[in-house]
């Protein structure tokens, strides 16, 4: 049984992002190579889905030797312009993750960071293999929200991603990573069947399926730095920032959850 499993967390995939998703966009050719690192490496890429029902039942749902899940959050248009044919040319799946709000379409809402994916491209996506599953409607902080809102923000954009594509989506991410008990609570009750938060270190099943960490891979990843992130070398040193700048901002959140309550209890 695998111990621990690296999950790589994309969002953008372009030549020239825009100002808003430059620092967690990796190029076309960047996104090649590190594809090749997985490729030269033996690591087998499987979908969210897949490794959630082999730790579920791992008799079962058993995984190939290497296990690693390559996401991508948001939807933008990159996906299916530079990483599809990378990802077919390996023969890989992933799991892209949708805010339905924000895509191309009739449920558009406007909040895109930058040129989004449509309907018809994540269709397209979905048949060469990419698992499709839910980011929220408007990626909002979901631990932020009262309860009728966040319900909205989980239902709707399950509903949307199964009236466009046949199937509705069991996998979900959390926008920004943010979670809390009640979330969790709430996605599962939704009908999603495990999420994945950030957490930047690799995903363990001692987790639980509602709690699964990511490894953010950004536009100045390096091919050396790329490859001892999936390998598990040096994790922490690597994310040490991140974790402090997360540990701040917790603090930071957690008092504006607390302020709001009482603002809600004294009106």
């Amino acid at each position: 049984m695998n111990t621990s499993v690296p999950v790589l967390m994309y969002h953008a995939v372009a030549r020239e992002p825009n100002a808003a998703t430059r620092g967690l966009s990796v190029t076309p050719e960047a996104f090649a190579e590190q594809l090749a690192v997985l490729d030269d490496l033996g690591f087998h890429p499987v979908t969210t889905a897949a490794l959630a029902a082999h730790w579920r039942s791992p008799g079962s749902a058993p995984l190939p030797p290497r296990p690693v899940l390559v996401t991508f959050d948001d939807g933008y248009e990159g996906v299916h312009r530079h990483a599809l044919p990378v990802l077919k040319g390996h023969g890989f799946p992933a799991t892209l993750f949708v805010s339905t709000g924000w895509l191309r379409g009739a449920h558009d809402m406007g909040g895109g960071l930058d040129t989004m994916l449509d309907w018809d491209q994540v269709r397209e996506l979905a048949a060469a293999g990419v698992e499709i599953g839910g980011h929220s409607h408007t990626h909002p902080q979901l631990d932020q929200l009262d309860d009728d809102a966040l319900w909205s923000e989980l239902i709707r954009c399950k509903e949307i991603v199964a009236a466009e594509l046949g199937t509705a989506p069991t996998s979900f991410a959390y926008p920004y990573g943010y979670s809390s008990r009640r979330v969790r609570a709430r996605v599962r009750a939704a009908g999603f069947r495990q999420a994945l938060a950030v957490g930047n270190g690799p995903a363990r099943r001692a987790q639980g399926p509602y709690a699964l960490r990511r490894l953010t891979v950004r536009r100045g990843t390096t091919t050396e730095e790329f490859e001892r992130l999936v390998t598990g070398r040096a994790i922490a040193r690597y994310f040490a920032g991140d974790r402090a700048l997360t540990k701040g901002y917790a603090l930071v959140r957690r008092a504006r959850r607390i302020r709001g309550k009482a603002i809600g209890t004294r009106v």
